[in-house]
């Protein structure tokens, strides 16, 4: 399987560490969120290194879908219900400051940015769109209800939202990472206060960002608890139709669309990673259904992670960890949020004020039925008597037929064969034998 962001693109290449090194801001992690807060601190002149453990863009980024919307797939009515009105519009207006950001930064960058409205639908529920519609418009958005959006099959109902984007995730990361201060395959084995420890050195710092991903230091924070991952499966088609727009579903692990160029980019079956339902099987059947004359010509899966309340954790790593940050928990919306949680990483490790930062902060309450959930899938897994476990805290490991590979259901990490990392938060290798 292979992803179409990876086909006829050159990814620039940077440096191995070489001995030890001190700089004001370090980031750990070369995805996208790495890549634009590098670029951020860049442009302001502030001394920093960004470090990768393989190649920048080699992860998560490559695999996604890379809409740029603010029509995230946590309705606004829900947020509006957890948070109040006015931490809703905060984090409506992040994501819409995000996406001018892309917009403006894509002026210089080839990357075929191109403007698209979104849409999230529903298949059952008219009534609930209706009122998602208004709930966006109360935060001072102008989102409208449309009863038939141009979608290749049947639903009750839209909310759009028009000024949206699409581009290519990898000719934009490999644009805006020229000239950075960027070490690849350097892997951060240990973080000791704010100093890195890595194979080829130690890197010093008086800040220090994680953005890997799913972040890797479990004494603090717990994120390990916070957190779970998901797959995503996605398909790009041939012979298929130009929509125009981007497209979600507002039902769980329902289809997404979008197109590049001549493809049509279908994806859905989302599952917890390690469990047995979604797959292929899902968008592969949504496309016999409903695009009987598309051929599929690409198909790769992605992973996400997933918060305790839909809202990503952007902020301070721990209380007990004044100088180190992180962003996490992007949940489906990897491009917009890794823009915001630039600006509020950048700002808080220079110690600026950020309006937007109580939104996201990591510290927040953790009483969501989502903990439970995951505290009882890790307890279930714990107890499976199988002699495969992740080297991340134990877990019994499940094997993933369609894609090759050891997954673990707790927190996502994912092994070939030979037991080499794929996915973090696990770091130690040689788990399956």
């Amino acid at each position: 399987m292979e992803s179409l962001w990876t086909k006829g693109v050159e990814p620039p290449e940077f440096p191995r560490l070489k001995g030890d090194r001190t700089t004001d801001v370090l980031i750990i992690g070369g995805g996208m969120a790495g890549v634009l807060c590098a670029l951020k601190l860049d442009e302001l002149g502030v001394d920093y290194l960004l470090v990768e453990g393989k190649r920048i863009g080699g992860g998560i980024t490559k695999g996604t879908t890379a809409v740029l919307s603010a029509q995230h797939g946590t309705p606004y009515q829900t947020l509006i219900q957890k948070f109040g009105k006015e931490k809703a519009a905060l984090y409506l207006h992040a994501n819409l400051s995000a996406l001018e950001r892309f917009r403006s930064l894509c002026e210089h960058i080839p990357c075929s940015f191109e403007e698209a409205p979104s849409f999230l639908y529903s298949l059952y529920d008219k009534a609930k769109m209706e009122r998602e519609a208004a709930a966006v418009r109360s935060l001072g958005f102008d989102a409208v209800f449309v009863k038939e959006p141009p979608l290749p099959f049947p639903t009750a109902g839209a909310v759009r939202y028009d000024g949206m984007a699409q581009f290519h995730p990898l000719k934009f990361l490999y644009g805006a990472a020229k000239g950075l201060n960027i070490c690849e395959n350097t892997f951060v084995t240990k973080l000791s206060g704010t100093t890195a420890v890595t194979a080829q050195g130690r890197i010093r710092a008086k800040k220090v960002i994680v953005a890997t991903h799913f972040p890797f230091i479990n004494r603090r924070g717990l994120y390990f608890a916070k957190l779970y991952q998901k797959r995503s499966f996605v398909l790009a088609l041939e012979n298929a139709p130009q929509l125009h727009c981007t497209a979600e579903s507002a039902e769980e692990s329902g289809i997404y669309l979008r197109n590049y160029k001549n493809l049509l980019i279908v994806g859905g079956g989302d599952c917890r990673t390690g469990a047995k339902s979604g797959g292929f099987d899902v968008p592969r059947a949504f496309v016999k259904r409903y695009l009987p004359n598309a051929e599929e010509k690409y198909a790769w899966a992605n992973q996400d992670c997933v918060s305790l309340d839909g809202v990503p954790y952007i902020g301070r790593y721990s209380p007990a960890m004044p100088d180190v940050f992180v962003a996490s928990g992007f949940n489906h919306w990897g491009m917009t949020t890794s823009m915001v949680a630039a600006d509020l990483l950048t700002d808080a490790a220079l110690g600026r004020e950020n309006d937007f930062a109580p939104v996201f902060a990591p510290s927040r309450s953790m009483l969501r039925l989502q903990l439970f959930a995951n505290l009882g899938a890790t307890l279930l897994n714990f107890l499976t008597p199988t002699a495969k476990r992740c080297s991340h805290l134990g877990c019994a490991l499940k094997w993933n037929a369609a894609e090759h590979s050891w997954d673990c259901p707790c927190h996502g990490s994912r092994f070939d064969k030979g037991g080499q990392v794929i996915d973090n938060p696990a770091m130690k290798e040689g788990h399956v034998d």
